[in-house]
């Protein structure tokens, strides 16, 4: 089916098909939204306002058998950090949405009228209906309403009560295979959901396949590229264990940030590490391997049972983990569990807001420790919109001015995530430069730093960290936009026959003739082209900087601290 652009007007509740500018046709993923975004939206707008857009997009290689390939981008201007944002999600609704034709859908305009509305998405373009039964719903009840009334074979993308609420942390969830939850998580674009009045989008299930300029050569290099994965140590890991295997990893390293980033070890690691939760799953049943999207090879995800043998979250993750766990020195898995079932109902981030649980802990709010408050406070204040709640929900600067804490680790608004900067200097280099905000996800030097893939590079000393994640960000831009998980970069960076198969599978679907160094181009002008935008929103230099105390305390075991200028940072965009 031919790629289109689906364009769904708010204000005047008008729906359009556009054939894919000639711009355009070569992107997709992070590389589409970004450009959309750039290109419409005013980077001044109010991001809950009219002018902003929001923008879905497949990747390139969406729809079509290549392994690991089924992510979905999502892109718009944050509420939480002001910047231009792109959130990634597993799920269902990329294939989907590549198999409509449907290259994106830009939604615009915001309804005149008090009411909420949905969306359904077929080869024929987007219809718009009012929405009153599941206002104020979690997202749980949202799918399993969407399938009693179209079938259980049509996607979902949903926000929850914070999404409705605006909460600068409110996330978009996707359905994945089983029915559950995965989420473009940063960024509060589940607010941005929100402020249009779209409670739900629901996506025919399409039979259509995939054209492919060369079918002999897209199956060869399609094969040779899941084999590079399925042969890599750090993907064999993770299919055991899944990202929480990280835990022992990042806290033996001195990285793991506990106590609101007082520290970089926790006493409690091994009760909430990769291998006790692998023993717990396997006690009570669950899945120990598990996929986020149809085509995943790697399979990281899992699904975790109560002490009764009865499902309570899946696609239990490191980040989530470290955030509920050891930043909030919480040592009980099934409560983290727990916090991680009601975070995507309400559908709100869990680093974000577990990080912002943290600085509420350290403003007196509650106790370190105390993961029972925790969850109350997420039940009765977040997901009921109480004034604590709305603090919470909208972050953990929000939760520092509010209280007047001083150890708050954002940067451009956005939480810190699992990885001490100050013990693994390379992805303090990422986090200060991002275009989106603190995001380990969009230069991954941990790879590089503490797992050896593609090289080493000390992750204590300075040296060679910030070109370090200026080349992993280039790269990960242009993977972004592949509809590639995350996790492919192992293997593209350490095993020869992966990115040339990667390559071919592109040039194969689209009967172009890229090289490696037109992959690397892409993901230098996808960064420059949100730089450009963030510099319009008012943006500077002095905005890609950690937070002071990171620099005047020093955290153990290593006695490290932050110690790169201003200058040294800025080096990082001399490309």
């Amino acid at each position: 089916m031919k790629d289109r652009i689906f364009r769904v007007n708010m204000t005047n509740l008008f729906t359009s098909i556009e054939e894919v500018p000639a711009a355009w046709a070569a992107l997709g993923g992070r590389g589409l939204t970004s450009e959309i975004v750039a290109a419409e939206v005013d980077p001044s707008c109010h991001p809950l306002g009219a002018s902003n857009k929001l923008v879905f997009a497949p990747g390139l290689l969406s729809g079509t058998v290549a392994a690991n390939s089924g992510r979905l981008s999502c892109g718009a201007k944050s509420p939480l950090t002001g910047t231009i944002k792109e959130s990634n999600a597993g799920g269902t609704a990329a294939q989907m949405l590549a198999r409509l034709g449907c290259k994106a859908l830009v939604i615009e305009g915001k309804p005149q009228e008090d009411k909420w509305y949905s969306l359904h998405v077929t080869p024929q373009g987007v219809t718009i209906s009012e929405e009153t039964e599941l206002v104020g719903k979690g997202n749980f009840q949202v799918v399993d309403t969407v399938h009693s009334r179209l079938g259980q074979q049509h996607g979902v993308i949903t926000i929850g009560p914070a999404g409705e609420m605006l909460l600068l942390a409110a996330n978009i969830s996707v359905k994945d295979p089983d029915g559950k939850l995965r989420s473009h998580g940063r960024g509060g674009l589940g607010a941005v959901m929100g402020s249009k009045r779209i409670k739900f989008i629901a996506i025919d299930p399409a039979d259509s396949t995939i054209p492919l300029a060369d079918p002999e050569t897209f199956k060869k290099a399609s094969r040779t590229f899941a084999k590079a994965l399925l042969e890599h140590p750090v993907s064999q890991t993770l299919g055991e264990y899944g990202t929480d295997i990280l835990i022992n990893v990042v806290n033996e390293a001195g990285a793991l940030p506990t106590r609101n980033f007082t520290k970089g070890q926790f006493e409690g690691h091994d009760a909430i590490s990769g291998e006790t939760m692998h023993e717990l799953i396997k006690k009570r049943g669950g899945k120990v391997k598990h996929f986020c999207h149809k085509g995943c090879v790697i399979q990281c995800s899992q699904v975790y049972n109560d002490k009764n043998g009865k499902y309570l979250t899946s696609g239990f993750e490191y980040e989530s983990i470290w955030a509920m766990g050891a930043d909030c020195c919480v040592d009980d898995l099934d409560i983290i569990a727990e916090a991680d079932h009601l975070m995507d109902d309400i559908g709100i981030d869990t680093i974000e807001t577990s990080v912002a649980m943290g600085v509420a802990m350290e403003a007196g709010i509650l106790d370190f420790g105390n993961g029972k408050e925790a969850l109350r406070i997420l039940r009765e204040e977040v997901a009921k919109g109480t004034p604590l709640g709305r603090i919470i929900g909208c972050g953990a600067g929000t939760v520092g001015k509010t209280f007047g804490v001083t150890r708050v680790p954002v940067v451009k608004n956005q939480a810190i995530p699992a990885y001490d900067p100050r013990a693994v200097k390379g992805i303090g280099i990422t986090y200060a430069t991002s275009t989106m905000g603190a995001d380990h996800t969009a230069g991954y030097t941990i790879a590089t730093n503490l797992l050896n893939s593609g090289g080493h590079v000390d992750p204590l000393s300075k040296q060679g960290q910030v070109e370090l994640s200026r080349n992993l960000q280039i790269a990960t831009a242009a993977v972004d936009s592949t509809g590639m998980c995350i996790f492919t970069a192992f293997a593209i960076l350490d095993d020869e026959r992966c990115l040339p198969a990667l390559v071919d599978m592109i040039n194969a679907r689209f009967g172009t003739s890229l090289t490696a160094d037109d992959v690397t181009a892409l993901g230098k002008r996808i960064l420059k082209t949100e730089r450009q935008f963030n510099m319009q929103a008012g943006f500077t230099s002095a905005h890609d900087r950690l937070p002071e105390f990171f620099s005047l305390e020093a955290v153990s075991p290593h006695n490290a601290t932050w110690d790169f200028s201003g200058r040294e940072i800025d080096e990082f965009w001399d490309f």
